[in-house]
């Protein structure tokens, strides 16, 4: 019976309370944001490119914490760059070669930051020559319509002072280039891709195919500001044959990772922590630790994949897997409701409770005191009986009163005042008879 009435009282203190606090948690979910998505779709290339090679590398990655990347392949960075910008299109996510927004009007797009060098390679049947200018009057292969590699060729022509109608440009890209190359179909054959791709692998080893090198590389570089001086070391492609037979410097652009704006800013720590567990321990062109990096973007860099690449990843995922920090993340706009809440109920509710504990005592205090009233004057003997009567009805009532164990002193208090007002009436009682007597 007394647990069952002060669960009841507590029940009926603690209800409202925690309808308010439901109601404040409703209030705020509407302001809590949406859970990353577990699909994103990513342009990548050709797959014989490096791109889709890389791809792959990342969504193994991410599949370790349930992200599905769907690869699509294309041409290159041109087409990657309109699938980013196409309307409603399903590409959140692509590699963007260095120099692939310059002059176009780049809009929701972003840079996550760069990656990794990516060389310019102009490939030559015979000897190169000691210019690029050469290249007037010549077939060249100049990448898969899409692809950057005409985009970061055109620049350097029109800095020699070449114009479109000095050459021939063939659509040929990878190992189709390559090929020609070999086979005499073209006379140059232009890539931008790393040292590892199997056309640049195949052409460095090819006895009648030279690789140019841009003896003007720091000139380039500093004309334009995408454009970085790497070099190929003498013997790396192949120590025993010496080849190269000498260092070659190489004019190179560095790879981003760009976003579409509407990419969940969750998942732009992750693919970070992605591209410095594959990009981090650097290359034959970079150093450990130099990528991603803030430095070389030529999109606007996404405001939270800055914050990452300065600071480091946000906190909770430092330490914690990635869902669970994203949902304590989340829930952290429930807090604010929580506790304005929590606050003033925590002075409320306590107050109240002990009111309607207690109220259920105090109301027969009313009752007592007017029997007590009553004995003050001279009772007749009628009424020290209905006193008495009085009394024993309301002891009968203290007896089914049930009160927490932590109240149970102003019960006890109030059983004594009212044996203390009987003790006072039983000695009026004797008193009034003895007299009589």
């Amino acid at each position: 019976m007394t647990k069952r009435r002060s669960g009841w009282d507590l029940l009926v203190i603690l209800g409202p309370a925690l309808l308010l606090i439901i109601a404040g948690f409703a209030l705020a979910f509407q302001f809590v944001k949406p859970a990353p998505p577990r699909h994103i779709v990513m342009a990548t290339g050709s797959e014989s490119g490096a791109y889709y090679r890389l791809a792959l590398q990342y969504q193994q990655v991410l599949a370790r914490d349930g992200i599905e990347l769907e690869l699509v392949k294309t041409a290159g960075s041109t087409e990657n760059l309109e699938l980013l910008q196409e309307p409603g299109g399903r590409v959140e996510l692509a590699f963007l070669q260095g120099s692939s927004g310059l002059g176009g009007n780049i809009e929701e797009v972003y840079s996550l930051g760069s990656l990794f060098y990516e060389p310019l390679w102009i490939f030559w049947r015979g000897s190169p020559p000691k210019t690029e200018t050469a290249i007037r009057g010549r077939t060249i292969a100049v990448g898969e319509i899409g692809s950057g590699t005409l985009q970061a060729l055109e620049v350097l022509f029109t800095a020699n002072g070449l114009s479109s109608d000095q050459y021939t440009a063939v659509n040929l890209g990878g190992e189709s280039a390559a090929q020609a190359l070999i086979e005499g179909s073209v006379n140059v054959a232009g890539f931008v891709s790393l040292y590892g791709a199997p056309a640049i692998q195949r052409l460095l080893q090819a006895g009648n195919v030279s690789l140019l090198p841009f003896n003007r590389a720091d000139a380039y570089q500093r004309q334009y500001s995408f454009l970085s001086k790497v070099v190929l070391p003498r013997g790396l492609v192949n120590l025993e044959e010496d080849l190269p037979p000498q260092d070659i410097p190489l004019v190179a652009m560095v790879a981003n990772l760009a976003a579409r704006d509407s990419l969940h800013p969750a998942l732009v720590a992750l693919l970070l922590n992605a591209a410095k567990e594959i990009h981090g321990s650097g290359d034959l062109f970079s150093a450990p630790r130099q990528f991603p990096s803030t430095e070389h973007v030529v999109l606007p860099l996404n405001p939270d994949a800055e914050r990452y690449l300065t600071k480091g990843p946000p906190l909770l995922q430092r330490f914690l897997p990635f869902w669970l920090a994203i949902l304590i993340d989340r829930l952290t706009v429930l807090l604010i409701p929580l506790l304005t809440l929590l606050f003033p109920l925590f002075k409320i509710v306590p107050p109240a409770y002990r009111w309607r504990v207690r109220s259920r005592i105090y109301r027969y205090y009313d009752e007592l005191l007017d029997v007590e009233a009553a004995l003050h004057n001279v009772p007749s003997a009628e009424e020290l009986a209905r006193c008495d009567k009085r009394l024993v009805e309301l002891e009968q009532k203290l007896n089914e009163v049930s009160v927490p164990a932590s109240h149970a002193d102003t019960l006890y208090n109030l059983r004594l005042h009212l044996k203390l007002v009987h003790d006072r009436l039983v000695e009026i009682n004797t008193a009034t008879t003895g007299a009589g007597a």
